[in-house]
């Protein structure tokens, strides 16, 4: 081994002793490293290494360097490699500089990304060499596409030239601030202040400029709302019987005082400060200074008389009074005053104690009168200051519901994209479910899939629910039996370190409200509160009767005076800071650690609890835990019955499907599951040409269209007018989102058919069959004659069966189906009680003795199927009748009768006719046979 003098810089000290030394004694720390790169080269091959780490022992330690390394073969006489050419290059310096540059860029990066304002910078040539990341949010322009590129390729050729002169003037050492209006991806038109600042290095040469633009919209409105409020309390101040004005604290006069110097004739000038006090006569000063100076100490009215000279030169004596305006720490902040001209007053006074004393009623009299416009205009000032003070609470309220409303409407539009994206995913997952049936390790992936399917459109409901459009299923409870129920569940959640207290009171109201979501919220507080204690600690759940009087609604926003149960859910963990409380119910904010939850918990809550009608109080202090109390409405009717929800076998069917769906990927999955299904699908992109499909003659049995929808058609319409056309067809609506169009209050508007997403294949299924289904029953009811695909296979027709002094109780939502059922049981010997939920059917059933019971199975709140399971503990002699668009639903209960929709009158009659008649014989059979 031998190398030159400049290896020494790397080597160190061992140069040159280790000259004529093998490389793996001269440096064996690299010898590891060298020993298979020799051989590679002695083998002829020529070996290079960039930027590679290689560590030296050095007397004062371990030294690693960053080395370009090239590996080159010295040939002998024969052409042979006798030898190996090691060409070294120290890059540390080099690397050590751009690490750090590369550090100092991701530092400003991140700085300037999280600055909220447009931050750019530009060379002298006009194109962009930085961008932050809010250009992407405003413009939809990433900032990396933006390097290298002219401001006239990015914002246009009509915002560079409005900006050039303002681009021209910085680059020649200028700061330029100006406003102009820009359009924001999103938005629409806002308003930017624009600044450019010169980039001068320092020989002041002028490099480029940075380009700020900040949002000013916000501010633009907050000013013009104090331009009308000003002109409000100016005029106000006009409006009043004398010349008011403002001070300071300590009594100095700033700012605009039309009242004063129109009546002093002063200029802003000359009564700025205590240039007001050469307006008032020299004698009157002395005495006041020594009552304003009380007032001041004391914080109370300053009261007041003295002569003030008028514009004209004349000397007028009025009377004053001055209130203070006190900050929360009870400092004034202002003084609030009018002078009012009494000296016509004075001199008539004086006239009148001249006056004989037969002239003394009529003095008193006139000290009265003074008195009540003395108290007039007392009032009239603290009409003012308190009207000021209401118009700056209302104002806050206002600003908070905007804020609230604006981020609701958001969530809205996130979840329906959301559900449209896990619809595709779900719809796809389940067709390919079938593809690789039998491959266990794909079953379990695409399981797995479908399971995060699931928790996204929890997260999807969750934004609904904060945005107050989810379509609730309120039911009568009983929260005391609900809490208690939950008592389990609870426990397994927040874990075994922390002790649960329920408390109940005596007597407890049923409220209205959505089971499932009172749950979310209830299971969403004991684990917030869990995570407060940091998993040690007391939970105590309290439920009583509360009463919420006008003044407590008048104190709270959307609050009614009303009986509500309360539900209160306190721990005894850290507790939070009013900043905190004011923040805590909105979307994704969250005190806890990042991946440690959604910050979505407790504005679902929110959103729920003031979409049912309820009130939301939150009660902390740091160190001292805290109090969530829900306050529901009180509901007076009968708790309804829970029962657990059936799903059964499903079916397809051979009918044409018009899918009206703009979402390309979903309506693509939708086409592929219908007809898989067995239905002929037809398909159109939005709401105009799925009504030109319709117009063009095409048969169609059902419409199939989301609810939310491009253009200036919408669907609640293009169903309107697809029933215009075809008056036998069924409607289904889908979607993530309702937008409150078929949706109002929380609820269904009704006769709306709704399939929310995402929705699996099963359900997509049950949903086709039962809508169909009832539309073929209100066709027969009202005479129409069914499509071919629609007709069933004709019944035969069966003596009638005596029937009399039998009750039949019917079940049916639909009301025309029902009226239509209804006149059948009659004709047949029936007495008949209706009902259009299982919830109405139950409190016929505990009233009146019933020998029949004919129900759909899709019914609003309980199904027909549970209705019948509940039906049968009451009174198991009675004849449980399914009318229904899904026979397969109940394929595996054999104690009953299945009647398939659409029915007659003879199918009905043979179906009852069956069992009562021969109740020893197998039902099913009998009801195939019919």
């Amino acid at each position: 081994m031998f190398y030159n003098d400049a290896y020494r810089e790397i080597a160190g000290d061992r140069h040159p002793a280790a000259l004529g030394m093998p490389v793996a004694e001269a440096f064996p720390e690299v010898w590891e490293f060298n020993r298979p790169v020799l051989e590679n080269t002695l083998s002829g091959a020529t070996l290079s290494y960039a930027d590679q780490p290689i560590t030296f022992h050095r007397p004062t330690g371990p030294e690693t360097m960053m080395l370009g390394l090239y590996y080159t073969p010295v040939y002998n006489g024969d052409g042979k490699p006798a030898g190996v050419l090691c060409t070294i290059i120290d890059n540390s310096a080099r690397i050590t500089a751009e690490r750090s540059l590369a550090a100092s860029e991701a530092e400003l990066r991140r700085i300037t990304d999280a600055v909220p304002m447009l931050v750019a910078y530009a060379d002298r040539d006009h194109v962009y060499r930085f961008a932050n990341a809010n250009y992407q949010t405003w413009f939809g322009i990433a900032p990396e596409a933006m390097i290298g590129r002219h401001i006239r390729e990015i914002m246009g050729e009509d915002f560079y030239h409005s900006r050039r002169s303002d681009l021209d003037a910085a680059l020649m050492g200028s700061t330029v601030i100006g406003e102009t209006i820009v359009p924001h991806r999103d938005l629409g038109p806002r308003p930017l202040e624009f600044r450019y600042v010169p980039h001068v290095d320092a020989s002041g040469q002028v490099l480029g400029v940075y380009i700020l633009g900040i949002d000013i919209a916000e501010r633009s409105t907050r000013e013009e709302e104090v331009r009308v409020s000003n002109a409000r309390f100016r005029t106000a101040m006009d409006a009043v019987h004398g010349v008011l004005w403002t001070n300071s604290a300590d009594g100095r006069m700033v700012g605009e005082q039309p009242g004063w110097s129109a009546l002093t004739g002063q200029g802003r000038a000359e009564y700025e400060g205590y240039g007001w006090s050469s307006a008032v006569h020299p004698d009157d000063a002395a005495a006041t200074v020594i009552a304003w100076n009380k007032a001041v100490t004391t914080r109370t009215m300053f009261v007041h008389e003295h002569r003030v000279r008028r514009h004209d030169g004349e000397w007028r004596t009025f009377a004053i009074r001055g209130l203070p305006i006190l900050n929360d720490a009870g400092e004034i902040t202002e003084w609030v005053g009018v002078h009012t001209d009494i000296t016509e007053q004075r001199m008539a006074e004086a006239a009148l104690r001249e006056h004989a004393a037969s002239l003394a009623r009529q003095v008193r009299h006139r000290e009265r009168a003074e008195d009540q416009l003395r108290q007039l205009n007392e009032t009239l000032e603290s009409r003012v200051i308190d009207e000021i003070a209401e118009r700056r609470h209302a104002e806050a309220k206002l600003a908070q519901s905007q804020k609230m409303e604006t981020v609701g409407k958001l969530t809205g539009g996130v979840a329906h994209d959301f559900n449209n994206l896990l619809q595709v995913i779900g719809g796809n997952l389940q067709l390919l479910s079938k593809d690789i049936a039998g491959n266990p390790r794909a079953e379990t992936r695409v399981s797995n899939a479908m399971a995060g399917v699931s928790r996204g459109a929890k997260l999807a409901a969750q934004l609904l629910a904060f945005g107050r459009r989810q379509a609730l299923e309120p039911k009568v409870v009983n929260v005391t039996r609900f809490v208690q129920g939950m008592d389990d569940m609870l426990r397994r959640a927040i874990g075994e370190g922390i002790e649960v207290e329920t408390i109940f009171s005596g007597g407890l109201w049923n409220t209205f409200i959505d089971p499932v979501q009172i749950e979310n919220a209830l299971l969403n507080l004991a684990i917030n509160a869990r995570d407060a204690m940091d998993g040690q600690g007391k939970l105590t759940i309290e439920l009583a009767n509360a009463h919420l009087d006008d003044d407590y609604a008048r104190a709270h926003d959307e609050v009614k005076a009303g009986q509500y149960v309360m539900l209160a859910v306190s721990d005894t963990g850290s507790g939070m800071s009013a900043d905190i409380i004011a923040k805590v119910f909105e979307p994704f904010f969250s005190t806890k650690a990042e991946g440690k939850g959604s910050g979505l918990g407790l504005s679902m809550v929110y959103g729920f609890v003031k979409q049912s009608g309820g009130h939301v109080k939150i009660y902390s202090e740091e160190g001292e835990g805290t109090t969530i109390r829900l306050y529901l409405p009180r509901a007076t009717e009968a708790e309804d019955i829970e029962v657990a929800t059936y799903s059964g076998p499903i079916e397809g069917g051979t009918e044409t499907v018009l899918v009206v769906e703009d979402d390309e990927d979903v309506r693509a999955t939708v086409v592929e599951t219908l007809s898989e299904l067995g239905y002929r699908v037809l398909k159109a992109p939005e709401a105009t040409s799925a009504l030109a499909v319709i117009e063009s003659g095409i048969p169609i049995d059902i419409l199939f269209t989301d609810v939310v929808m491009p253009g200036p058609l919408k669907s609640p319409e293009l169903a309107r007018k697809a029933r215009e056309r075809l008056p036998n067809l069924a409607v289904l609506f889908t979607s993530g989102y309702t937008e409150n169009s078929i949706v109002h209050g929380g609820k269904l508007d009704k006769g709306v058919e709704l399939l929310s997403k995402p929705y699996t294949r099963d359900a997509l299924a049950r949903k086709f069959r039962h809508v169909l289904a009832n539309e073929l029953q209100r066709q027969q009811g009202q005479g129409a004659v069914p499509s071919a695909a629609q007709t069933p296979a004709a019944t035969p027709v069966t003596p009638p069966v005596s029937v009399m002094s039998r009750t039949a109780l019917l079940v049916e939502d639909d009301a025309l189906i029902r009226v239509n059922t209804s006149e059948m049981l009659q004709e047949a010997g029936f007495i008949v009680v209706e009902a259009a939920s299982a919830e109405e059917a139950l409190a016929a059933l505990q009233t009146a003795p019933v020998d029949v019971l004919v129900t759909d199975l899709n019914l609003p709140g309980a199904s027909g199927q549970d209705l019948a399971v509940t039906a049968r503990a009451l009174r198991p002699e009675t004849l449980i009748v399914f009318a229904t668009g899904d026979p397969g639903a109940v394929a595996g209960d054999t104690d009953c009768v299945v009647l398939p929709k659409p029915y007659d009158a003879d199918a009905l009659a043979a179906a009852i006719r069956a069992r009562l008649v021969r109740p020893e014989q197998t039902v099913m059979s009998e009801a195939s046979e019919t």
